[in-house]
């Protein structure tokens, strides 16, 4: 896990200015960067290989990184939202009306989890803000599980962080916030 203080401060500013991150999830390591960057998800998207029309997850550390892009929950589906995160089920969220297009793709929804793995959590939380978050690969092969294989992957274009990667063998469920139906079990 990413213990200095300071290392949150230089991801974040990499963040900022567009770079892009490899981080270890529940199940592989993720690509990601900043949600808010147009260009940086438009790299990310092309690195990646994938249509930005499928739309993309962001992850969270908590409800409040990512209210600015989804309509009100309550208190009581905030909770919801969290504990599901723990079991690493993934939300189509109905957006907000200006919510961006570079993330959602052709959809109204928005994929997001609350992330419970510890060092997606604590990167979300020592950078104070939600991240996309998809999987370390180019579109169709197979995700990357180690840090030495994103760094075979995407050399520098992308910044490794350390980590172990969760004991789960499947990507995130994904589930319609609506009416509980199943995109991606």
């Amino acid at each position: 896990m990413i213990r200095i203080i300071a290392s949150y401060h230089r991801i974040a500013a990499h963040l900022r200015r567009g770079g892009l991150i490899a981080y270890p999830t529940e199940s592989c390591y993720g690509l990601g960067c900043d949600p808010d960057n147009r260009s940086a998800v438009l790299k990310l998207l092309k690195l990646k290989q994938r249509p930005q029309r499928k739309g993309l997850i962001i992850i969270a550390y908590s409800y409040n990184q990512i209210e600015r892009y989804v309509k009100a929950l309550t208190l009581e589906q905030q909770q919801k939202l969290a504990d599901d995160g723990a079991k690493a089920i993934t939300y189509l969220l109905p957006v907000k009306k200006f919510s961006p297009r570079w993330l959602r793709g052709e959809h109204d929804t928005l994929a997001v989890r609350l992330t419970a793995h510890p060092v997606a959590r604590q990167l979300c939380l020592g950078v104070d803000s939600a991240l996309v978050s998809t999987s370390a690969n180019r579109s169709g092969m197979r995700p990357a599980k180690t840090y030495a294989e994103c760094q075979r992957l995407f050399g520098h274009a992308v910044w490794v962080l350390p980590g172990c990667v969760g004991k789960r063998k499947i990507p995130s469920r994904i589930l319609a916030w609506t009416d509980g139906k199943i995109v991606r079990n």
